[in-house]
């Protein structure tokens, strides 16, 4: 890597990667701006390598962004973030024929859970709701720990959890807004047989990471190139669609002040 060029990290969660970050690096140098990537195949490494300065930027999901935050003391530096990561949401799913009508009625029954590192399908979930009142130690769980060291990017812990739905497995799930949206889209969602029963406040998914060290003109140069990405440009929206926004925006940390209360409760530092 050369003293300009600025190394941004991604953890490899699907094959739609390679192509989303080819497409950013060939923006980034039509704006003038040396970038090149390196693909990680969990979150864990990528923030080992961040922290070593091994890369420049890293592109992480909350739980990785916090993460990073406490390993530094806070003094890490949040570059942007999507405008579909703010103000995220988690649904408790439930079958019809459970007769479970308020979240006091998940008592006893069996409650579907994504991966213990998926921030949507599984920490929040359960943090909003012994914020809520509810003893979740009275609640079953069916946990679905899968592709571990994706934080629930792959978003297959939550299909396992419609599934266990769909077949019985359990009464009620806890699944992100985005997934139960595109399940619905793709129509395979039976309304007959589910059905949203509460939403969770809002918290922020994922964020661009440095250390306190990179270079002011990096820092710069990396935002300038992000920024210039507009949805009216029809070679930048191919990208955006792929990468699941409109627009890129400057960080906010309010966002994640949950995150963190549910990582202390659990200890999951």
């Amino acid at each position: 890597m050369s003293t300009e060029e600025i190394l941004v990290g991604a953890v490899a969660y699907d094959a739609k990667v390679v192509p989303i970050w080819d497409g950013i690096r060939a923006h980034f140098r039509e704006e003038g701006v040396a970038m090149d990537f390196a693909l990680f195949s969990n979150y864990e490494r990528q923030v080992d390598e961040l922290l070593a300065g091994h890369i420049d930027v890293a592109w992480n999901t909350p739980l990785a962004h916090v993460r990073v935050q406490k390993r530094t003391e806070g003094r890490s530096r949040s570059l942007g973030m999507r405008d579909s990561d703010r103000d995220f949401h988690a649904k408790v799913i439930v079958r019809k024929d459970a007769g479970i009508s308020s979240l006091e009625g998940l008592a006893g029954k069996t409650l579907a859970v994504g991966s213990r590192d998926s921030t949507q399908a599984r920490i929040l979930p359960l943090h909003f709701l012994k914020e809520a009142g509810i003893d979740v130690t009275q609640v079953k769980q069916l946990a679905f720990d899968t592709d571990l060291g994706k934080h629930g990017d792959t978003g297959t812990s939550e299909l396992d959890v419609l599934t266990a739905l769909k077949d019985g497995r359990a009464q009620a799930g806890v699944v992100g807004d985005l997934i139960w949206v595109l399940e619905q889209a793709a129509g395979r969602i039976d309304t007959s047989v589910l059905e949203p029963l509460w939403t969770t406040p809002g918290f922020d998914h994922c964020m661009f990471d440095a250390l306190p060290t990179l270079a002011e003109p990096k820092v710069q140069a990396f935002q300038r190139g992000l920024f210039a990405m507009k949805w009216e440009n029809p070679k930048h929206r191919r990208i955006l669609e792929l990468e699941g926004l409109k627009e890129w925006l400057p960080a906010r940390e309010a966002g994640y002040a949950s995150l963190r209360a549910a990582l202390d409760a659990i200890d999951y530092w």
